[in-house]
């Protein structure tokens, strides 16, 4: 299976705190990728490094063969890598609608403010990104809130509709940040069939998760932080035995944030 992102030594340093050390990590293309941890391990931080929000101190990445810009969001995105949020980041006062086809503008020739530019052509994007928009609202399931405020959804479709947004950037890496905090096992359950439906659909997606059950049932493969150092990376049945990662979630040893 071809190799689609290579973290290589990539190191983070917030004052004293080492938040991230020498992890390298490589994801194939197609497979669903678990990154766990107990809390402060370093795996926001690593999401954050990767998606541009933070220039790493050391290492890189190199993503379809090319190396990844650091600390450009925008050209990350624009490379085929799209994240969701810890803490749902929607445009609370856009519609659902509104909100996937924000996403969709870094894929047409007029950009996001193409909205506001009245010619044929803009007119002709505008009626593609907002199709585009609901035929992902109804790929998520949450097509009958398209003219809602997002703020007003449910957690859980506000999950759904972040997802959605992402998606509509046309990533051939899809970031989750926990995306099961907050839903009780219904979601859960609803969330993984969704996450199962998207990698089907040809795009791999890279999982932070505490519901450690939904990673063990759902990943291909899995790595394990703990204070910023990766201690673990197999297949889930493996992981689970690793006496480092059971130390790590049952020593009680303090972490960072």
């Amino acid at each position: 299976m071809k190799t689609l992102l290579e973290a290589r030594g990539i190191g983070k340093r917030f004052g004293g705190l080492q938040a991230l050390a020498d992890v390298s990590l490589t994801i194939r293309e197609g497979e669903v990728y678990g990154l766990i941890g107990p809390n402060g391990a370093g795996k926001t931080t690593f999401f954050n490094v990767l998606t541009g929000a933070y220039t790493p101190d050391g290492g890189g990445f190199a993503f379809d063969g090319g190396e990844l810009p650091t600390g450009k969001p925008h050209r990350v995105v624009a490379r085929g890598i799209a994240r969701t949020f810890q803490n749902i980041r929607l445009f609370r006062e856009l519609t659902a609608l509104e909100n996937v086809m924000a996403g969709h503008h870094i894929r047409t020739r007029a950009g996001i403010w193409g909205i506001l530019i009245q010619n044929r052509h803009t007119r002709e994007e505008e009626r593609e990104t907002t199709e585009r928009a609901y035929e992902l609202l109804r790929y998520v399931g949450i097509e009958r809130f398209a003219d809602t405020v997002s703020r007003h959804l449910s957690y859980g479709d506000q999950r759904r509709l972040e997802i959605a947004r992402a998606l509509a950037t046309e990533p051939r890496l899809l970031a989750l940040d926990e995306p099961a905090a907050g839903m009780n096992a219904t979601e859960t359950g609803r969330l993984k069939a969704l996450i199962e439906q998207i990698r089907g659909d040809g795009v791999t997606v890279l999982l932070i998760e505490h519901d450690v059950k939904l990673v063990m049932g759902l990943c291909d493969r899995v790595a394990v932080l703990d204070f910023g150092r990766k201690i673990a990376e197999d297949v889930p049945a493996v992981v689970q035995r690793d006496e480092a990662v059971i130390k790590a979630y049952l020593g009680g040893g303090k972490h960072a944030h």
